[in-house]
């Protein structure tokens, strides 16, 4: 994205367009203005969050430092800059969402975005599409009008692929069965899986039969081992299966 002068957004954004003007490294700008962004987070968010993103934030900024020494961008990757955009806003859209995932950033922008999504519950897509758009609007001045809506359509993608791959870390399944042999299910789900489970109490609308009811929460891999175990604890149960966008509590996320 650097030779293609495609600035998306966050940081990283800022520190292509300013080298236009300076003549630091792109490492280096990235460094100091994370530094002055990372005394906020620990004001904001906590010194658990402000520990981790040091960490990413060093290393970033240290990957960056030996690319530029060891395999500086001189020319484009591809010679498509469309295919140039997408490549690098998905690379670095995952490995947002990884680092989002364990309450850290790689500084930036990415603490902007943190910031209001915890004080006004705002999405981390759209926080850091919020968070970016000033670096968005100096690319526009920087580079000119065809690079900058080319940068902005980047800074509209990247906000909802962040969101895509971080929903696609949190996404939980709602496993309701409804079986003749509650013991057997609930047990393999404590025992095999080591979930914990809700039973209710219902009757049969037809057969007026008395039926257990078990709902449990689970990861995607749990459920497709519960699902094929079902067929030899149970065949005959009947299941319903939702997505569960967030799930908050013992065993998963923490409030």
């Amino acid at each position: 994205m650097v030779p293609e002068n495609l600035a998306t957004g966050g940081i990283s954004g800022l520190s292509i367009v300013l080298h236009s003007y300076l003549s630091l490294p792109i490492s280096i700008t990235n460094f100091i203005l994370n530094t002055v962004l990372l005394i906020v987070s620990f004001f904001f968010l906590g010194k658990e969050f402000g520990g981790k993103t040091i960490m990413s934030v060093s290393f970033m900024s240290l990957s960056m430092y030996l690319m530029e020494f060891f395999l500086p961008a001189t020319s484009p990757v591809t010679d498509e800059v469309l295919l140039n955009l997408m490549c690098g806003i998905v690379i670095s859209a995952i490995g947002l969402s990884i680092v989002f995932n364990h309450n850290a950033s790689t500084g930036g922008t990415d603490i902007i975005a943190k910031i209001l999504n915890k004080y006004f519950n705002m999405d981390m897509g759209k926080g850091l599409m919020a968070a970016d758009i000033i670096v968005v609007i100096l690319a526009f001045f920087t580079y000119g009008i065809q690079t900058g809506i080319i940068g902005a359509f980047g800074w509209f993608l990247n906000g909802i692929v962040v969101n895509y791959f971080i929903d696609g870390f949190s996404v939980k399944n709602e496993v309701v069965i409804i079986t003749r042999k509650p013991e057997v299910v609930k047990n393999y789900i404590f025992e095999k899986l080591d979930r914990g489970v809700t039973i209710y109490k219902a009757q049969g609308g037809y057969t007026n039969e008395e039926k257990d009811i078990i709902v449990t929460i689970l990861a995607r891999r749990e459920y497709y081992i519960l699902k094929n175990m079902l067929k030899k604890l149970d065949e005959e149960s009947f299941v319903i299966v939702r997505t569960v966008q967030e799930v908050y509590g013992f065993g998963f996320s923490k409030f």
